[in-house]
């Protein structure tokens, strides 16, 4: 012992950082040799529920399991559905973004986009009659993950709507999402004006059925092919869709070509999907639910499932809690705004499109799509940097959903609720951003943060299923 105790003596001294990097750097600029680890306390109020979790043999097997499915996914566009068919809407049955909502708590763009669905429906003639049917709880509201179903931004589904079926073979389930309707003033975003029912009455009758034949004549379309290609020419396929817009478009074109459809309704179809560099989000968004779903119930999986907002709750589901949504407040999305446009003008965050981070995609592989940045904020660097940290909090690396400029690394993939709160890093999304008053539509784009709380709740949540080893 005192040899050894001399030989760390007359030794260099190595010093090991822990934490704040004040005393990492005070060192290294006098010369030392350190170590600096990356060390945060969790977050208040979770370290003993953290100690269980980890405690429980299930615990590690479980998040290999449910990140092992997320991986193992092939989704594949299938069909287009009326959602009466689709998800067993009836008239006055409506399905929205995020976590469960009623009336009286909704947000603006979310009342707007309920009040342009029953309009749509025939419920009503007037935005104020659709008001008033709203407030007298004559209409029933379930979120668009109850039904196996995803929508973006306010994400209301009415029954007369066309959806995307995309299956996953590898383990039979599928997931929906409605079609886009493009940018501006548009139903997801809470406007309800005249032509923005009338979009909707034509995506109804002749894109939907277009579509659906086309589809028909593909048998199907490999989604998570597209996305891996995309990723290399540029998107992060959630607010940048341009190069899987443009491929989708590519592909659909030649069956289009060969229905037995009038040649002027295929030239709108394919003049709105070609104007349109949005048209595969909602093509992505049900892939990525079809790929998330089959990690569902795994016992004591700290894995997130599923992410969305209301317009005013941010929630998420994780693997080991069943359906149980954790939520905090939405926060208002800090980007760029259209036009006259300002903070003041924003809603809270909205939208089930963070599924796409759920599953590698969106702002885990800003790095991707440098370009973004002109989109929401920032700088290029800042893209980088965040894709690299999305790998401190999960599990995983996508096979393959791949990033060039890091080598072609694989986009992280597998968020884990415990990570999150062992670390104080939150996922880093990026976001459209709608108006706060019903009717006004897109007013942005941006970056948000989800609330820590809900993460610490689930993890809480988890702890109280916990066994200890044996």
């Amino acid at each position: 012992m005192t040899t050894d105790l001399t030989k760390l003596l007359q030794a260099p001294p190595t010093v090991v950082t822990v934490g704040a990097d004040l005393l990492d750097r005070a060192l290294t600029s006098q010369g030392a040799t350190t170590v600096p680890v990356d060390w945060r306390p969790p977050v208040d109020g979770s370290a003993d529920a953290l100690a269980r979790v980890a405690a429980d043999p299930r615990h590690a097997a479980g998040n290999a399991d449910a990140v092992d499915r997320i991986l193992r996914a092939e989704p594949r566009w299938t069909d287009v559905v009326p959602a009466h068919e689709a998800v067993g809407l009836e008239k006055g049955q409506f399905l929205h973004a995020g976590p469960p909502l009623t009336w009286e708590r909704a947000s603006g763009p979310m009342r707007g986009a309920l009040i342009g669905a029953m309009l749509y429906e025939g419920m009503a003639e007037t935005p104020e009659q659709a008001e008033e049917l709203g407030a007298s709880g004559q209409i029933e509201l379930a979120p668009c993950h109850s039904a196996g179903a995803v929508g973006p931004m306010a994400g209301v589904v009415s029954p007369s709507m066309p959806m995307y079926r995309v299956d996953n073979p590898v383990f039979g389930n599928h997931a929906w999402c409605t079609l886009n309707e493009g940018l501006g003033k548009v139903l997801r975003y809470g406007a309800y004006a005249p032509e923005v029912i009338e979009r909707l009455r034509w995506m109804q009758d002749v894109l939907g059925p277009a579509l659906k034949e086309a589809v028909a004549r593909m048998e199907g379309l490999d989604l998570r092919a597209m996305a891996t290609q995309a990723l290399q020419m540029g998107d992060e396929l959630h607010n940048r869709n341009r190069a899987a817009s443009a491929l989708f478009v590519r592909e659909v074109v030649p069956p289009l070509l060969e229905t037995d459809l009038d040649p002027r309704q295929i030239a709108e179809v394919v003049r709105f999907v070609n104007g349109n560099e949005h048209f595969f989000l909602n093509l992505v968004m049900p892939a990525a639910k079809a790929a998330s779903d089959p990690a569902r119930d795994i016992a004591v999986s700290s894995v997130v499932v599923a992410m969305a907002r209301n317009g005013t709750d941010f929630g998420i589901q994780v693997s080991g809690t069943g359906d149980r949504w954790f939520t905090g407040p939405a926060e208002v999305p800090d980007g760029l705004f259209l036009g006259d446009y300002g903070p003041e003008d924003a809603n809270a965050d909205i939208g089930d499109s963070t599924i796409t981070e759920t599953t590698g995609l969106g702002g885990f592989a800003m790095a991707a799509a440098p370009a973004i940045v002109r989109f929401v904020g920032g700088e290029v660097a800042d893209a980088l940097d965040a894709t690299r940290s999305m790998y401190e909090i999960t599990h995983a690396e996508h096979p393959t959903y791949q990033i060039p400029i890091l080598g072609f690394r694989g986009t992280p993939v597998g968020i884990d609720t415990a990570l999150i709160v062992r670390t104080g890093t939150v996922p880093y999304l990026n976001t459209g951003i709608a108006g706060k008053v019903a009717g006004t539509g897109q007013v942005g784009a941006g970056l948000v943060s989800p609330p820590m709380e809900i993460f610490r709740d689930a993890v809480v949540a988890l702890a109280e299923q916990a066994q200890p080893a044996a």
